[in-house]
């Protein structure tokens, strides 16, 4: 089973387009859970949100592979 989230703001028609990645073969199937959450800008939410970022999985495995890719970058010039 893959999880793939997206965060997309509701248009004018009120329809979405889910963008399945390519990997994922034709006639599979998919359940779609639709959350509505209202907007607030506000800047506690926004660290709030950033603070549950630190425990969620993918976001931990793109920090990690960032990290990875620059590393080689980060000790060129330090030696």
């Amino acid at each position: 089973m893959d999880a793939i989230k997206q965060i997309v703001r509701v248009s004018k028609d009120r329809e979405i387009r889910i963008k399945v990645p390519l990997y994922i073969p034709e006639n599979e199937i998919a359940e779609v859970i639709l959350i509505i959450r209202k907007t607030h800008d506000s800047f506690k939410q926004k660290i709030s949100e950033l603070k549950e970022a630190m425990r969620e999985d993918l976001f931990l495995d793109d920090l990690i592979e960032i990290s990875e890719d620059f590393k080689a970058v980060d000790l060129d010039g330090w030696e």
